[in-house]
């Protein structure tokens, strides 16, 4: 079967609309900001409405399709009850390549651990990820520093690219093959010439947010492990958790990040088992039932979190728990840059060799 397909935009909305008669189909929504640059948020397409091709990855992180932020998992009244799960079919549009690479971390911990989550794995299953070709970028974005590319070539069902007046449609599972033959009138066969032009923007794009990461400095991934491990106790965690508030905002927003935290709800005359999202900046991430705590200070607890990223996942996934989004960098009230951190336990550690 041909992998890759044109598919021109007037007929992409049609099959858009096609789609919300069997799926929820969510897109980005362009969100006016004060900044350079608008963000984009996801919502609910309805029917006969336009999609908005993002240009850039969507402010919020694909984890909220999977594990929500708040849920309820079982009572205490109903112990053997199966956790509270949804079969909703669900095709999220406008997927970037560093959410596909964010949420390989997401697969890892809830599907191939020693359990496998219920939940987790039946919204995976049911959702279908169209993705699509990043054709800007923002300040913040430094995905290739950890050699990601602004394009996806794995990781998807459909993958969008802009091509004049359309989109190359290109094949990446069976999900993805099975919708196209299911509304084939939608599609036709690329041609060689457009598959040359989708690599010569590819390219242009590339090359100009490589430029834009040279610049900048960044810390090489190949060295990061090492400049975390052996910087274990430099000044570098005391100097950046001045301006932490303990918001937690860094890890809520990350597409990787994924502690949660088992909590009581009491509603009527029920106690409900409700699983939320846990951020180890808070104070009382590591606290035991004891009231030991082996994160007590801010400097431990940024320093728990870059350890986790680019030390446990190196060890364990062989790559660093980082997509390069900067999505951490916008939400920081206490404007931390995790390159920056990087940055500067490579200057620290240059200063004692």
């Amino acid at each position: 079967m041909q992998s890759v397909y044109y598919c021109q935009t007037s007929q992409f909305n049609s099959f858009l609309t096609k789609l919300t008669e069997d799926y929820k189909v969510f897109c980005p929504r362009e969100k006016n900001s004060n900044k350079d640059k608008n963000d984009y948020c996801y919502s609910a397409l309805s029917k006969g409405s336009d999609f908005v091709y993002n240009p850039y990855r969507a402010l919020e992180p694909l984890k909220t399709f999977f594990t929500p932020p708040l849920e309820k998992v079982t009572d205490y009244f109903t112990p053997n009850k199966d956790a509270i799960v949804t079969d909703e079919k669900v095709v999220l549009f406008g997927v970037k390549n560093c959410d596909i690479y964010g949420h390989k971390i997401q697969d890892f911990v809830f599907l191939e651990g020693v359990e496998v989550d219920a939940s987790y794995r039946l919204r995976r299953g049911n959702a279908i990820f169209i993705s699509s070709d990043c054709t800007d970028y923002k300040d913040v974005c430094h995905c290739l520093a950890w050699d990601i590319l602004p394009y996806p070539e794995a990781g998807f069902d459909l993958n969008l690219s802009i091509l004049g007046d359309g989109f190359l449609v290109e094949v990446g599972s069976t999900k993805g093959e099975d919708l196209i033959k299911r509304y084939k009138d939608y599609f036709c066969a690329a041609k060689d010439t457009q598959i040359l032009a989708r690599k010569a923007k590819r390219e242009a794009l590339s090359a100009k947010l490589r430029k834009h990461i040279l610049s900048q400095d960044l810390v090489a991934k190949d060295t990061v492990q090492h400049l975390v491990k052996a910087g274990y106790n430099a000044e570098t965690w005391k100097s950046f958790m001045l301006t932490c508030v303990e918001c937690g905002g860094c890890n809520l927003i990350c597409d990787t990040c994924h502690c949660f935290l088992l909590a009581d709800k009491k509603v009527n005359s029920c106690n409900e088992k409700i699983r939320v999202w846990d951020s180890c900046l808070y104070a009382n991430y590591a606290r035991v039932a004891g009231g030991a705590n082996p994160l007590k200070t801010r400097a431990s607890r940024l320093r728990n979190r870059f350890m986790k990223k680019f030390d446990f996942f190196v060890d364990n996934l062989n790559m660093p728990a980082c997509c390069g989004c900067g999505r951490c960098i916008e939400v920081c009230p206490g404007k931390i840059d995790i390159r920056e951190v990087l940055k500067d336990l490579r200057s620290k550690l240059k200063k004692t060799l």
